[in-house]
């Protein structure tokens, strides 16, 4: 280890790259602290105190929902508008093109993901800023109905977000690594000191919640080994090429398939379809209305995170999430025709409807594999603490890093690894040259 670290500082260009990055992080979490303009920081820090939900939309962003920060929504809309357009490459044509064109269409399908990302930031911006300002005793923001009150703000939170695409993509061109995934990586890690700070502090007034935070940062190694073997994992379905020279044997290869292919984009769908009701019943607990305010209040109880109807409902979309976005991103058939156009076959497969067959029953599989794994991760730190340390009556801590979270740090990190071992390799490459 101590090797390759040296093999990096000694790279002079490694060096620029890796300070700019470092950088270009510190100023991203330099706005965090950044407060939008008019906002009341006490009331904004009550109601995250107060709601669970809020907590966890909270410890997303890195604290700049909890500072009500210029950069209030992170980098979620832009997220967003790239699973739509994800989505949108396989349901219409001309963007299903685009997709095949190689870099060209990669930078055009890029282009419509920023330009889509404006509206939707616009959008979520009033969203976030009229359910935090609902939840308060004391409004956030005075008089948001007034369109000159509200707008600026609206305007300044969005371009907060247009800023970190811009910055996420510098990162991304003259840094090390995705920009973006390192933007949402700082946001998580950021709030694990505050997290200890805080487990130290409750464990030394009662000793009964020192049990859980140490088991919680024993659970959190444990599943972050495990969501790195399982990230890692494959299956390599064996594939033959026939060579230009028979009688030395064909050519010898294979067609990994991930056993987790979705990512952690089924959570992100999962999280916002089930979380939704009880957002919107927050929402009708303010209505004038007595028979809407007892519908919210049922809609509260019902979709409450620690309940077993909602880690049920949740564990159920997750699955059900990863099946349906591996299957619009993931076409056995077209594999099967590139294996064929190449010459190739799969030993024991007949070339065609038996390959597409073969490749289809074996993603399934893994899919469900996958599934269950995303929807156990995704479940299992509110599990642990709702359930098992309450039930043996330890007390109860802040999760050290949701479910979500321990994936997006594990993908980033095995991304970055990968990247820094092909630029050493091209580093070795040049001096040789």
């Amino acid at each position: 280890m101590f090797k390759k670290l040296s093999q990096v500082f000694r790279s002079p260009d490694m060096r620029k790259k890796i300070f700019f990055t470092l950088g270009a992080l510190l100023l991203f979490r330099l706005t965090t602290q950044v407060t939008l303009p008019g906002a009341n920081l006490d009331a904004i820090r009550a109601i995250f105190a107060q709601n669970n939900l809020l907590g966890v939309f909270s410890a997303l962003t890195g604290g700049s929902a909890h500072n009500f920060s210029i950069v209030l929504m992170g980098v979620s809309p832009y997220i967003n508008a790239s699973i739509i357009i994800q989505l949108l490459a396989v349901i219409i044509p001309k963007f299903e093109s685009l997709s095949k064109e190689g870099p060209e269409g990669q930078r055009t399908l890029n282009k419509y993901t920023r330009w889509l990302a404006v509206p939707l930031a616009l959008l979520q911006s009033y969203g976030t800023i009229a359910l935090l300002n609902s939840q308060s005793q004391l409004p956030i923001v005075e008089n948001i109905q007034n369109p000159m009150v509200i707008i600026p703000i609206m305007i300044t939170a969005t371009a907060g977000t247009m800023w970190l695409m811009w910055l996420g993509e510098i990162i991304t061109e003259k840094g090390i690594g995705n920009g973006i995934s390192l933007i949402i990586f700082a946001n998580i890690v950021s709030g694990i000191p505050q997290i200890i700070a805080q487990g130290l502090f409750v464990g030394q007034v009662d000793s009964s919640a020192f049990i859980p935070f140490v088991g919680n940062i024993l659970f959190t190694i444990i599943m972050l080994v495990m969501i790195v073997l399982m990230t890692e994992g494959e299956r390599r379905i064996p594939i033959t090429y026939a060579g230009q020279k028979m009688q030395l044997g064909a050519n010898q290869s294979n067609l990994p398939i991930k056993i987790n292919q979705a990512g952690m984009v089924p959570i992100i769908f999962a999280v916002s379809l089930i979380n939704f009701p009880g957002l919107a019943g927050q929402l009708m607990q303010r209505a004038a209305s007595a028979r809407i305010r007892g519908i919210g209040e049922a809609l509260i109880s019902f979709f409450n995170p620690s309940s077993v109807t909602y880690l049920a409902l949740y564990f159920i979309f997750i699955v059900l999430f990863t099946y349906f976005y591996v299957s619009i991103t993931f076409n056995p058939k077209q594999i099967a025709e590139n294996i064929q156009k190449r010459g190739g076959y799969i030993p024991g497969i007949r070339p065609g409807t038996q390959t597409v067959q073969y490749i289809s029953k074996i993603s399934t599989r893994l899919t469900l594999f996958g599934g269950l794994f995303l929807a156990f991760i995704a479940l299992a730190p509110s599990l642990l603490n709702n359930y098992v340390f309450k039930a043996a009556s330890s007390g109860s801590v802040a999760n050290l890093i949701s479910g979500a979270g321990m994936i997006i740090i594990v993908g980033v990190v095995l991304d970055l690894v990968r990247q820094v071992n092909a630029q050493l390799i091209m580093h070795d490459y040049d001096k040789l040259v």
